[in-house]
């Protein structure tokens, strides 16, 4: 409803808390896919940076099939991420070396890595 009256038709983020007994609680919309979007690509099986263009490129939610009752949830994920943050310094930018990194596999092991894996040493 929300993404309704604001007439955005697109991918995006909708952030809300739910407590105890399922009272929803809004904390803010982003107009874009965020990074913990393969989480909800992995538990829907959609590809959502695939959605986004064609919603861009024109098609409707419709065309598409993406109707939230039929949009399935297989199972459960969780991302983890390294970050260059220091929360001793109120999370700002913070630099230094990875000197090992081991990327996880087996069975239902997705790695998305981005062009910072690129400079690791070898």
């Amino acid at each position: 409803r929300l993404c309704s009256a604001a007439k955005y038709k697109n991918a995006g983020t909708v952030e809300f808390l739910v407590d105890g007994e399922g009272r929803h609680y809004f904390i803010e919309v982003n107009p874009r896919i965020q990074v913990e979007h393969t989480v909800t690509e992995e538990v829907t099986g959609i590809d959502l940076m695939h959605q986004q263009i064609k919603i861009a490129s024109g098609q409707s939610f419709d065309q598409l099939g993406l109707k939230q009752e039929s949009i399935p949830l297989l199972g459960h994920a969780m991302q983890c991420r390294v970050t260059t943050e220091d929360p001793s310094l109120d999370f700002s930018p913070d630099t230094g070396t990875i000197d090992v990194f081991r990327t996880p596999g087996g069975m239902g092991i997705r790695l998305d890595d981005g062009p910072g894996r690129l400079l690791l040493q070898r």
